[in-house]
């Protein structure tokens, strides 16, 4: 969410971020309630010195045994204007708060110009592409042929977007889930969580979720919780309403959790196998951070990802997303994107983001220093590290032989009871 001075007093820079967004949203609607309710705030103050005057004329008549009763028939007429034009200040500044939790958050300047993710701006590659000497298969036909993704009975247990694991499989992604953790922790020093899975309305709303995409959350039936769409959300609300203490910034988080989503606009893209599921398996960073080094910790939490994916031996690159593909809540986004030969293509992996205070903001995350009083919001960071599904995915298409056979790298071995090879 923007600081609100910041949009009384700059909108047309909010305009102009809103236009590269194109959100066809109008700063002229907010600045048109904003002084319908300003104007309401001076009328009240008028009738208040009013109400407070005739309250006086009437215990001075009553003092001197004078008639007042047109002194209280004033005072009741003006005692229900105030009442109503309360109410309408109420009804006004709601508007101007679902205003705001509407506008996404303002591009770094370093964020391309765009409209798609064809727009996005391709910044660095790592490793080789593998060069096979047979046409490389897809993970679901490799997975179903290696009895390790039932893509049948998963649609049968639940629906489409939903995949049984068996043997082998199962036990990957545990080892993938416990090897990204590993690194995180021990590595990169991120401090462990097991958040619960499932977060109220507050929490939704504090990362960014709610209102603006409801419709991509499944909602529990009867309660105001929903399943996470992500560890982001109830990661980064362990601190909402919270002040932290400047000198312990940053403070660095990794989870694991299972991410629901109902993936709605999505149909007929990228629905085949494990890349968009209803429900998959993530290994999240999350950061809290100082504001004056909240991008330097961006290309910190950029190469945490990274590494996963280097001791792996996975080829990769990583973009710049464009105006037109930022997420709601983000500033500034790098993508990596690993690369998938059974479909010829480089995949989303991760997303790694910087959302400065828009996060804070909403969720009142704020810091203050030992020796000050004044208190100041915090910048939220968080990516993923990483998906373990299509990590999964990656491993299965990058790694495959002639035989049909999977020759996992040597770093899972230890992860994989020492199996190298699926076959």
């Amino acid at each position: 969410m923007l600081d609100l001075k910041f949009m009384q007093q700059y909108p047309e820079q909010v305009q102009e971020a809103l236009d590269k967004r194109k959100t066809g949203l109008q700063m002229s609607d907010f600045l048109r309630l904003d002084q319908q309710r300003k104007e309401i705030i001076g009328e009240v103050e008028d009738l208040r010195r009013r109400r407070n005057q005739a309250s006086d004329k009437v215990a001075e008549l009553k003092k001197q045994g004078a008639d007042a009763q047109n002194q209280i028939t004033e005072l009741s007429l003006v005692s229900q204007k105030i009442k109503d034009l309360d109410g309408n200040k109420r009804s006004i500044e709601e508007q101007l708060q679902d205003f705001r939790l509407s506008i996404p958050n303002i591009p770094h300047p370093d964020v391309p110009l765009g409209d798609t993710d064809e727009d996005n701006r391709e910044i660095k590659h790592w490793g080789e592409q593998p060069n096979f000497s047979f046409t490389p298969k897809a993970h679901w036909e490799l997975g179903p042929e290696l009895k390790g993704l039932d893509f049948e009975r998963g649609a049968k247990i639940t629906g489409s977007r939903f995949t049984l694991y068996w043997g082998w499989a199962a036990k990957l992604e545990r080892a993938l889930l416990n090897f990204m953790l590993d690194i995180q922790t021990r590595d990169h020093h991120y401090l462990e969580v097991l958040p619960p899975f499932i977060v109220n309305q507050d929490s939704m709303q504090g990362t960014g979720q709610l209102p603006k995409f409801k419709e991509d959350l499944f909602k529990i039936e009867d309660w105001n919780y929903y399943l996470i769409p992500t560890a982001e959300v109830p990661v980064t609300n362990i601190h909402r309403d919270e002040i932290l203490r400047e000198e312990n910034l940053p403070l660095a988080y990794t989870a694991f959790t299972p991410c629901f989503r109902s993936e709605a606009g999505s149909y007929g893209k990228d629905t085949k196998g494990l890349i968009r599921q209803h429900q998959f398996n993530k290994v999240e960073l999350v950061r809290f951070s100082h504001p004056d080094n909240s991008y330097q910790e961006l290309e910190l939490l950029l190469s945490h990802a990274e590494t996963i994916l280097q001791l792996l031996g996975l080829p990769y690159r990583v973009v710049t997303l464009c105006t037109g593909d930022l997420g709601f809540s983000a500033a500034k986004t790098y993508d990596i994107e690993v690369w998938l030969p059974g479909q010829q293509a480089y995949r989303e992996i991760s997303s790694c983001s910087n959302f400065e205070d828009f996060q804070a903001r909403r969720a009142n995350i704020r810091f203050q220093a030992a020796e000050s009083r004044h208190k100041e919001f915090v910048h939220t960071l968080n990516g993923s590290g990483l998906a373990v599904g299509r990590t999964l995915v990656a491993l299965m298409e990058n790694c495959q032989e002639a035989d049909g056979s999977i020759l996992l790298p040597e770093i899972l071995s230890p992860y994989m009871d020492g199996r190298e090879r699926i076959s």
